[in-house]
């Protein structure tokens, strides 16, 4: 096991490039096995859930092979093999294979999905998705097993916006016989990546990115090539570690749109941002102002974002507010920034957040965003090193974090535990 050690009281300056989505890399590889030929994926990222992926893919008869960040995926030899245990356990998007499976055998049986643990997710609409389009779902041993004779087009309203749900039923639904629609559907970019993956293999999908999808079902789907989109939630993670040293750094390689609400909120802080077309450029400042965020489903403020958002309202002057209506229960982080000094009380969903000084400390990463809140805080100490154990989970969303870092000037390594 490893850690990460973070030098505090070094403004981060330069250009930092972002790499492709890691949420929607975690979709796109599982939705190429419902072609028949060869899918090439570009702009791939480093991560430790796509090499978990990897090895799901060929464990199911995969020919996959990387080379940089481009992934070839070969699926003409995939059978729909149990798979109740192992690998399937170490991600939680490892679900999308009930709907890829389901998609192109009839037939799928996957074990409940692992990942960051830091609220129960249940997928209760993802079944509700695959029963309405014909399948029978069951829970045995720990493994859900789905079987369909033959999928049929169904209209589905979705009780919660759910991503997960929207792309798994949209996986399954593209190749089931007549329409599908999908109502109260997720509006996420990754969706529409998943979508214009499945219609350049030849599905017929429209309205994605709204809430109701329209998914016309085909026999069979072929091989293409698809670049990933940018990482919206890695770019926003820099733009606060920026905002948070009082540096200079344009997050380069990225769609602005996609961070509407980071830096709607960053400008009523204070910071100074300035947006190009493929970067923005965020210049930090001295002082800043106390806001209220909303943690929300898309186009809102991101709750994968939060994290890391909190740890930047320690430096404003006065009190913060931060509600999460996505996650009733997602401030696992926040027991440690306290270690730091940070001064944060949780009443229900919200977050109050007091200006403090933080200090360096032993910390540990409970989920992937909390690790994140917790470099940002460590980069944001005035001066110490602060110690950040489980780095594993770190590992599942950054890509390249500590050379990125590094380049812009922080002083931030690995060491063995």
């Amino acid at each position: 096991m490893e850690k990460l050690l973070v030098a505090g009281g070094k403004p981060l300056r330069g250009t930092v490039p972002i790499s492709g989505a890691k949420n929607s890399a975690v979709a796109l590889i599982p939705a190429a096995i419902l072609a028949e030929s060869t899918v090439i994926l570009d702009n791939l990222p480093a991560l430790s859930d796509v090499e978990t992926y990897m090895t799901l893919l060929g464990e199911l008869g995969a020919v996959v092979s990387r080379q940089g960040d481009q992934m070839t995926i070969d699926p003409s030899a995939v059978r729909s093999a149990p798979m109740p245990n192992g690998n399937v356990k170490k991600l939680r998007a490892s679900y999308y294979l009930m709907g890829a499976l389901l998609g192109r055998f009839g037939e799928a049986v996957i074990g409940l999905p692992g990942g960051c643990n830091f609220e129960p997710r249940p997928i209760d609409q993802h079944i509700k998705g695959f029963e309405a389009l014909g399948a029978r779902v069951s829970n045995e041993y720990g493994a859900i097993h789905i079987r369909a004779s033959k999928l049929k087009g169904a209209k589905i309203y979705l009780d919660v916006v759910s991503v997960g749900a929207t792309i798994n039923i949209m996986l399954a639904a593209t190749r089931a016989s007549g329409i599908t629609i999908i109502e109260n559907a997720a509006k996420e970019p990754e969706i529409i990546d998943v979508a214009t993956l499945l219609n350049a293999m030849g599905a017929k999908i429209k309205g994605a990115g709204t809430e109701t999808i329209r998914i016309e079902g085909v026999d069979s789907l072929s091989g293409c090539r698809h670049s990933i989109i940018p990482d919206r939630i890695q770019a926003a993670t820099y733009m606060i570690a920026a905002a948070a040293t009082r540096g200079d750094v344009t997050v380069d390689c990225v769609i602005p749109k996609h961070l509407e609400a980071v830096t709607a909120k960053l400008q009523e802080m204070g910071v100074h941002i300035y947006e190009m077309d493929e970067s923005i450029r965020v210049v930090g400042q001295r002082d800043y102002e106390s806001i209220d965020v909303k943690a929300l489903v898309y186009p809102g403020f991101a709750t994968d974002i939060q994290s890391p958002m909190i740890s930047l309202l320690t430096q404003t002057n006065g009190i913060s507010l931060l509600t999460d209506y996505v996650y009733s229960n997602r401030f696992s982080h926040i027991p440690e920034l306290q270690r730091m000094g940070a001064r944060i009380k949780v009443e229900g969903r919200s977050a109050i957040i007091e200006g403090s000084r933080l200090n360096a400390a032993k910390v540990r990463a409970t989920d992937l965003r909390a690790g994140a809140s917790l470099v940002v805080a460590g980069l944001a100490v005035p001066d110490g090193v602060t110690e950040i154990s489980g780095v594993e989970f770190i590992d599942r969303g950054y890509d390249r974090l500590v050379a990125n870092l590094t380049e812009l000037g922080a002083e931030i390594w690995r060491e063995k535990e």
